[in-house]
């Protein structure tokens, strides 16, 4: 049976600028208290374009007026929209979704449909693919996804759409009678207010209802779309997944230490780690690195950051340590460590013509000489392969066993990934 993911960011709006005030105010969280996206907060004007979920409590809706939800909650947060900043967070969720399949499809901002046959082979069941996935996203990029698995777009935007958030939920043919055809007709896609008002003045009130009714019937209500909302309701759609042309422009991870790193031997197991994870994400979206950055947040939540061209691309992790080894001695002033991050950029197809350099990249202070790239490449090929067979933690470096938090993001540490 074909196999799609439905994947829709959770109140994306509201998330996206509540993690961005955090950097500004960490005491609020614009999440956990009644909050809209949307509107000026002074003139009043304007409409609610996400609401978190204390405010959908108070009966706030997504698409009226701001007035209005100040008369339900007047002491609504409102926060602006920042457009900007939605588009580079959709760029950088749709990156990390490419590290896994390229049959994506974007339908905006927010969501985009996956299917779930190219990586099929990796994860024992759909739900347990489509949970690594969300877990994924929670960790590296700190938001939630709704994720919706179906036999077609129509039924996994419609399980996506079922309790939120942060859940994985299934719909498929013999789940139709129980899990859909009791919601309202309101709630079936591509059934707006006004279409939803005249089915129940025909007496149609819920999907299941409406799957039951003539086709004929509807058609001489609502011409072709009445075909069309019978054809939803019964779970049938035939449209194809169209993937998008995308190509990465950058592939990072950062993580938040448990406790903070006061030597340079602690903040290099930490680089080691995810300059493996850097490393197996390029090699699995086919791509090679021109640029290293690493990131240094101080337990002061000051940061810095220092980049550097490779002297050849590459996508090794001996590599990618070594050079961010390099940036961290010439970064690091001596502070506890709060956070750190490596970030790559300038990538290349896997398969572009290069030029290899004569020249080795010296060793830092407590990092070893870069190997043969031949061999080194030869070498985490044949990891990949058994991790692809075996899992993600199959292969660890003997050197990493013994951290509580090795930035891998299977782990439950929090983690913050970095694609632009």
């Amino acid at each position: 049976m074909n196999v799609i993911f439905h994947i829709d960011v959770n109140s994306a709006y509201l998330s996206w600028s509540a993690m961005e005030r955090l950097k500004k105010d960490p005491t609020l969280d614009l999440r956990t208290v009644p909050a809209i996206i949307g509107g000026d907060e002074h003139t009043r004007h304007g409409v609610v374009l996400a609401k978190s979920i204390p405010a959908k409590k108070y009966g706030v809706r997504t698409g009226e007026p701001v007035a209005a939800a100040l008369r339900k909650c007047p002491t609504l947060l409102i926060e602006p929209p920042d457009h900007r900043l939605y588009k580079r967070r959709s760029g950088e969720l749709m990156d990390l979704l490419h590290t896994y399949t390229s049959d994506i499809e974007q339908v905006s901002i927010d969501e985009c449909y996956m299917a779930y046959s190219p990586i099929a082979r990796r994860f024992s069941s759909p739900v347990e693919g489509a949970r690594t996935i969300a877990d994924h996203i929670r960790h590296t990029l700190g938001f939630t996804v709704n994720i919706g698995i179906a036999p077609n777009k129509l039924l996994a935007k419609m399980a996506s759409d079922f309790e939120k958030p942060d859940k994985v939920h299934t719909l498929f043919p013999e789940e139709i009678p129980k899990k859909m055809w009791p919601l309202p007709v309101s709630e079936l896609f591509m059934v707006g207010h006004s279409s939803a008002g005249r089915l129940t003045q025909l007496g149609i009130r819920t999907i299941g209802e409406l799957a039951g009714c003539s086709p004929a019937f509807l058609q001489q209500h609502f011409k072709s779309h009445g075909k069309l909302m019978w054809e939803y309701a019964n779970g049938i759609d035939n449209s194809p997944l169209n993937p998008d042309t995308h190509e990465l422009k950058g592939i990072g991870n950062s993580t938040t230490l448990a406790s903070d790193a006061t030597t340079a031997e602690e903040a290099k197991k930490v680089l080691l780690a995810l300059s493996e994870q850097v490393a197996l994400r390029l090699r699995r979206s086919h791509q090679i690195a021109q640029t290293v950055t690493v990131e240094i947040k101080y337990s002061t939540f000051q940061a810095c950051s220092r980049q550097t061209q490779l002297l050849s691309p590459g996508a090794t992790s001996g590599l990618l340590y070594e050079y961010a080894c390099r940036l961290f001695d010439e970064l690091w002033n001596g502070s506890p460590i709060r956070l750190l991050g490596i970030r790559t950029s300038r990538l290349l197809s896997e398969d572009a013509p290069i030029q290899l350099s004569l020249f080795d990249l010296p060793a830092s202070s407590g990092t070893p000489r870069h190997t043969d790239p031949a061999k080194q490449k030869k070498l985490e090929q044949a990891m990949d392969e058994i991790r692809r067979r075996f899992g993600d933690q199959a292969v660890v470096r003997g050197s990493l066993l013994q951290m509580e938090h090795p930035a891998h993001p299977s782990d439950g540490q929090k983690n913050s990934n970095d694609l632009t």
